[in-house]
């Protein structure tokens, strides 16, 4: 008679928890947002392929290293399309970060940034501009990692 009433308690309790789990499962979602990793297409011209790729392992990996150190970008990389199409780019450039910044922090970052690049933002433009000679960007998308609720 204790062993059933032991099981009755025991059934009663994990019914009580599996409750539980089924409650705070239909109140919560599946996922819970990650990182934001923004991805620009770029397709380089013809014959430029080594030119644009020096600039961006030069220039490019020393703005983004300094932008990983400041905490800006948690990391980055430059994803080759191997087979791309006519229509589509060449290179993918993916930029990883925590949160979006506030306005308040985005004049404070450019701030530290010119003072560290030692670059107005007129000579920047113009670098820029020199690039879409060999470069086009086709596109940027915004991203964010869905993490799975544990």
């Amino acid at each position: 008679m204790a062993k059933n009433l032991l099981m009755g308690a025991l059934f009663c309790v994990f019914s009580l928890m599996s409750i539980q789990v089924v409650h705070a499962d239909d109140h919560e979602p599946p996922f819970i947002g990650g990182n934001y990793w923004e991805v620009t297409g770029i397709k380089i011209a013809d014959g430029a392929g080594l030119k644009y790729s020096k600039w961006l392992a030069s220039e490019w990996r020393k703005n983004a290293d300094f932008a990983v150190e400041k905490g800006w970008l948690v990391s980055y990389s430059i994803i080759s399309n191997v087979h791309a199409r006519h229509d589509e780019p060449d290179l993918y450039i993916v930029r990883v970060f925590e949160n979006m910044a506030s306005v308040a922090e985005n004049e404070k970052r450019r701030a530290e940034y010119l003072a560290w690049a030692k670059k107005s933002m007129e000579k920047m433009q113009a670098e820029s501009g020199n690039r879409a000679e060999y470069r086009t960007v086709m596109s940027t998308a915004l991203l964010q990692e869905m993490k799975f609720r544990k």
